[in-house]
């Protein structure tokens, strides 16, 4: 028998952004929830080796760049060639502290229980936890949710050695910048590294199987990245297939293309896909179905074949972003203690790091086109806002895609600095079910980025107005627009 005291209402499995956000959605709808973390401190991978230690990096890189930029070259920034990763950091630690502090008060105001110690399945409700002191426990839940993330997936062909040829677990761990890299991949991981060390003047060759790398995003931002990739000094090559990557023994790496073409560099880095972190979980006991990739099989819900069990984040696969983890986390709870979808579905953005940063909410101009057939698009572009002049970052563009009628937010896409952030208006605006006319008749602080949407809005008005047809039969305008070619 287990005590009361080990029986909880939900029980997660990891405190990543999937896991923090189930545990805190579960606890505020009145539930006993216990999070387990086999890492001392809460936060996962996101903290040791992804998200935070990377934008640390990042922000080092931007703020190095924009500085000599934006002083209109009055200052020079110059690169010591033994420069040190470690120098380039020196706050990650202050900032991995305050995310985990933050992320402890939340949980701890929540009053979510927690446990140090790697989970594994006894059976569909039951799980034992085992400490590193080896100390075992046996907890039970009537739900579970399991958000164990992911570690990097690296191929058989590629003699990675976490020195020479290095993953996102150990690409922070060199000790010095290298003078060249190779990068496989053309996903979000491979891009955001790219960009940062080319940014630091480090040559930078990206290598991917696909035509262009990012195949998620709106071909227009795709074609930015790669076109500010390659003015920092780096270069993307598509079609890439390779055969093997291996150290020399002497001095460089060698990446190996079927074609026969080899490649060297000082360094090679693989970001190559994640593997689901379900090995120890004894997931057989539960009963619970793998995908052929190795994820687990869910549902809207992020429900899997045992229906009280939940997966969420990189568990499940694609798109592996915190933002998206954040919102299964919240799903997966929310549906396992009332059984209705989580309010906050179809807003979801999404934020990739690279420098210049891009981000999208809502349709793609293609995907518009699919559901409404001919809508209305306006690009703005950087060099048309005064701040943008202002702060030396004139590239970039904005891009909303309405309805048919030029009414109606379909989606926002944005490049360049600060797109994380400004793709929030279009957010907020979607979730609010505004029209595009509000960006028009709102008045904005000037100079700001933000005015683009105003532009952009205006945009819009006046090309649904020049393709303005007959009164429709409640007194408004019918407006058509033929089908905006490709950029």
């Amino acid at each position: 028998m287990i005590a009361a005291s080990n029986r909880f209402d939900v029980i997660v499995i990891g405190s990543g952004p999937a896991g923090q956000n189930a545990a805190m959605e579960a606890a505020e709808r009145g539930a006993r929830v216990l999070i387990v973390e086999q890492e001392p401190q809460v936060g996962g991978a996101c903290v040791q080796y992804g998200t935070i230690p990377s934008k640390t990096l990042r922000e080092t890189a931007l703020t190095l760049t924009a500085f000599q930029r934006r002083s209109g070259d009055v200052y020079k920034i110059s690169r010591d060639a033994e420069l040190s990763i470690s120098s380039l950091m020196k706050r990650l630690n202050e900032v991995v502290h305050a995310h985990q502090e933050t992320t402890r008060r939340f949980l701890e105001q929540a009053n979510v229980e927690r446990a140090y110690g790697r989970a594994a399945f006894v059976s569909p409700n039951d799980i034992a936890i085992s400490n590193v002191k080896g100390g075992r426990s046996l907890v039970t839940a009537e739900k579970v949710i399991v958000a164990t993330g992911s570690r990097p997936r690296n191929p058989e062909n590629v003699a990675v050695d976490h020195e020479n040829i290095l993953d996102s677990d150990s690409i922070l761990s060199m000790t010095y910048l290298p003078r060249s890299i190779i990068i496989l991949g053309g996903g979000v991981i491979a891009c955001e590294y790219a960009s940062t060390f080319a940014s630091l003047g480090v040559k930078v060759t990206l290598l991917d199987k696909a035509p262009m790398p990012l195949g998620f995003l709106d071909p227009e931002l795709v074609d930015f990245f790669v076109m500010q990739l390659k003015a920092n000094g780096g270069e993307f090559r598509g079609h890439s297939e390779i055969e093997s990557v291996d150290w020399d023994n002497i001095s460089s790496v060698r990446a190996t293309l079927k074609t026969g073409e080899v490649i060297k560099a000082d360094k090679a880095f693989v970001a190559l896909g994640r593997v689901a972190n379900l090995d120890t979980l004894a997931i057989e006991k539960a009963g619970l179905q793998v995908s052929d990739r190795g994820l687990l099989v869910v549902n809207e819900f992020c429900q899997t074949n045992i229906p009280h069990i939940y997966a969420t984040g990189d568990t499940i696969g694609p798109p592996a972003l915190a933002s998206a983890s954040m919102e299964q986390g919240r799903r997966a709870a929310c549906h396992a203690l009332s059984g209705k979808m989580h309010t906050g579905q179809g807003s979801l953005p999404a934020g990739i790091y690279t420098i210049p940063e891009i981000a999208t909410v809502g349709l793609t101009e293609h995907q518009a086109i699919q559901k409404v057939g001919s809508p209305m698009v306006a690009r703005v572009h950087f060099d048309q806002i005064a701040r943008a002049h202002i702060m030396a970052s004139t590239s970039g563009l904005l891009k909303l895609v309405a309805d048919e009628r030029g009414d109606k937010l379909l989606g926002v896409q944005v490049a360049g600095d600060g797109a994380t952030e400004l793709v929030h208006l279009g957010q907020m605006a979607i979730i609010g079910k505004m029209s595009v006319d509000t960006f028009a008749n709102a008045t904005f602080n000037f100079p700001t980025m933000a005015e683009a949407y105003r532009i952009a809005a205006l945009e819009i008005i006046h090309a649904r107005d020049w393709k303005a047809g007959p009164d429709d039969a409640d007194g408004r305008h019918v407006f058509r627009l033929q089908p905006v070619p490709n950029a």
